[in-house]
């Protein structure tokens, strides 16, 4: 259980839980603590620390000090500490996975799931690491015109300093893993700042990292009020890099986080376009999955199908056949559908369900919500005069826009502010190749529904989905610069001449 046997010191009295600091679990001075509720019950499940601006200094020193001694670890001895940390998350999956399921309503199945995918990401990362920070560029001058060969470049790659990880609540420890392990094997130190909902599930992962030995402070985390300590700890000078993933708060971040490398990941509204000769049924089974997959709250989630007219009807008939078996209920029965996060989503899904409603949407099943939990809502004929057109919901409900065209699918695609991952539906690979090049989209799916991963994948958003690429290579080289040494040759030096 949480907050037991091997996890018993991050427990601060009942359900209250510290925070990670200097090598050590802490209470804050605050004395206040942050409630976190529980989806399903809407009562309160677990509490963490409100740390204070003055911890958050500490963390930040700690870091800063902590990472000149990790830059100079050798790469292997890195790894090895990734790959033992990677083995205890997986080990203890199960406590890790039942804050998961209390804190964010993750069905039990796929919560288990996102402890063992962070446990090979760690790993992952660790070779990957071990294979591209090991190797370096040399460069002669002559290569250049007018030059002779009296320089020789040699160029590796170097850590930032400290980094800031921010994951969002939807996967609080698969992406708190995929910014910390990049971070750490590029030789810098991080400090973890967890969503509210998911806080308790990423603080059990953090003690895994420190049952595998990390130097001290050289990984925190830092729980809290963000209207407390947000902007502090994004504006604060001793923070070298941010990776984020989230909403658009990211780009309030952006603009305050001054010159320091960012990667960002705000959300999508992931188009699916179905074309005529499409397997209606490999495509119904997929608007399922990547709409309605943990209650749609993902954002790789199909958030609207733009769909031939031709082929509609046949299609929204298989869809709602689909959305008629699925369970819906609390998480720990492993129910397809489960609450919302918290009840202020739940609120906002009810008003894009409301204003399609009133501007005459075909519901293709009764609108249903108790508490925090809304059934699986199929809208077809939606319009773009329609919120839910254009807004992300994060919810399980999904928009159906009818076109006449793949140029009007694609339109409608790119007319978005957001431009995460897109899907196209079709047998002719040159119909599709041509409709992926023309969508402003960071990731296209052929032939199946939007998703993050593999993890070693690139995964990358435009417009307002985000600013640079996450997977693991591109994490591990976002998190480092460039250090050049020239040698300068008093003569032209040529191999053999």
């Amino acid at each position: 259980m949480a907050g037991n046997g091997v996890f018993a010191e991050i427990l601060d009295g009942e359900q209250v839980f510290k925070y990670y600091a200097d090598g050590e679990w802490k209470k804050s001075s605050s004395g206040k603590s942050v409630a976190i509720i529980n989806p399903t019950t809407r009562k309160t499940q677990y509490k963490v620390q409100a740390c204070t601006q003055e911890e958050v200094n500490k963390v930040m020193e700690a870091a800063k000090t902590a990472q000149k001694s990790w830059a100079k670890t050798p790469l292997w001895k890195r790894a090895e500490l990734l790959h033992k940390a990677a083995a205890i998350l997986k080990e203890h999956k199960a406590p890790i996975a039942e804050c998961l399921v209390k804190e964010i309503a993750k069905p039990a199945k796929d919560a288990v799931t996102e402890v063992v995918r962070s446990g090979d990401l760690v790993s992952y990362t660790a070779e990957e690491g071990v294979r591209i920070l090991g190797e370096g560029k040399f460069l002669v001058s002559d290569s250049f015109p007018g030059n002779e060969r009296t320089k020789y470049c040699l160029t590796s790659k170097i850590p930032l300093g400290v980094v800031l990880a921010i994951p969002p609540f939807n996967y609080p420890v698969n992406l708190a893993v995929s910014k910390i392990a990049p971070a750490l094997i590029a030789g810098n130190s991080l400090v973890l700042k967890p969503p509210t909902q998911g806080a308790v599930a990423a603080l059990h992962m953090m003690h895994c990292f420190h049952l595998a030995g990390f130097p001290k402070g050289l990984i925190s985390v830092i729980t809290g009020k963000g209207s407390e300590i947000g902007d502090f700890l994004t504006m604060h000078p001793a923070v070298n890099c941010i990776s984020f993933t989230g909403g658009d708060t990211g780009i309030s971040i952006s603009k305050k986080a001054g010159m320091i490398p960012l990667q960002m990941e705000l959300g999508g509204k992931d188009a699916c376009i179905v074309l005529e000769d499409a397997d209606l049924d490999l495509v119904a089974a997929n608007i399922i999955k990547g709409g309605f997959s943990y209650s749609g709250q993902r954002c790789t989630a199909v958030k609207v199908v733009l769909v031939m007219e031709s082929v509609a009807n046949a299609l929204v008939e298989k869809v709602k056949e689909k959305v008629a078996k699925l369970t819906v209920g609390p998480p720990e029965n492993d129910c397809d559908i489960t609450p919302v996060v918290s009840e202020s989503s739940a609120n906002y899904i009810e008003g894009l369900v409301m204003d399609a409603k009133q501007k005459n949407a075909t519901f293709c099943q009764e609108y249903k919500r108790e508490g925090n939990l809304i059934w699986p809502l199929l809208l077809d004929n939606v319009r773009p005069d329609m919120r839910i057109a254009w807004e992300e919901p994060f919810g399980p409900v999904l928009p159906v826009i009818r076109i006449g065209s793949v140029e009007e699918g694609i339109h409608h695609c790119n007319a978005s502010n957001f431009g995460l991952q897109g899907c196209v539906f079709t047998k002719d690979i040159n119909k599709a190749m041509l409709i992926s090049d023309a969508m402003e989209s960071g990731t296209v799916q052929i032939n199946s529904a939007p998703a993050r991963g593999p993890d070693h994948f690139p995964f990358q958003g435009f417009k307002d989905s985000g600013i640079g690429s996450q997977g693991v290579t591109n994490s591990i080289n976002m998190m480092t610069k460039i250090k050049t040494t020239v040698i300068n040759l008093p003569t032209p030096s040529y191999t053999m001449g």
